[in-house]
């Protein structure tokens, strides 16, 4: 049962947001603005390896870009819809949290009306850390997907 402080339910909002951003980076900007939301040493996973520190992250998202052009394919529309948000605070500055990510793209299919069908369900894993200017940031991320679309 959660039973938050006043200044623990006030971090939950603002991890809410993080998350939130987090996810219309990806959506919107490709990730490649995603530098702001992650510590300096963050341990993110994507593609089934860990990249450590900010810096390999946003490397990673323009890889991913420069992957597309480099096939002549366009960059697939996605979005990220994210439920069931639970935070456990580990100290007054750092916490777990877990939610689910529901994931759309394009990728692999072709657009439009008839293509609604997600392309996976993720438990999703992150701990968050405050830092010193007191903004809240991604220090890990990790997923583990639950359904994946298979291509027909």
């Amino acid at each position: 049962m959660a039973k938050f402080t006043a200044e623990q339910a006030i971090a939950v909002t603002t991890i809410q947001q993080l998350i939130n951003d987090w996810a219309g980076e990806l959506d919107v900007n490709e990730g490649l603005g995603m530098a702001p939301l992650l510590t300096a040493d963050c341990a993110y996973t994507v593609r089934g390896v860990e990249r450590q520190g900010r810096d390999a992250v946003v490397q990673f998202y323009e890889s991913r870009l420069a992957e597309f052009a480099a096939a002549g394919t366009e960059t697939p529309v996605q979005r990220h819809i994210l439920s069931n948000l639970s935070v456990k605070f580990s100290s007054e500055n750092k916490a777990g949290i877990t939610f689910t990510l529901v994931y759309f793209t394009t990728a692999g299919m072709s657009s439009g009306l008839k293509h609604a069908d997600p392309a996976s369900v993720a438990d999703v894993f992150m701990d968050v850390a405050r830092e010193d200017d007191g903004h809240w940031r991604i220090a890990r991320f990790d997923s583990k997907p639950i359904f994946i679309r298979v291509p027909s």
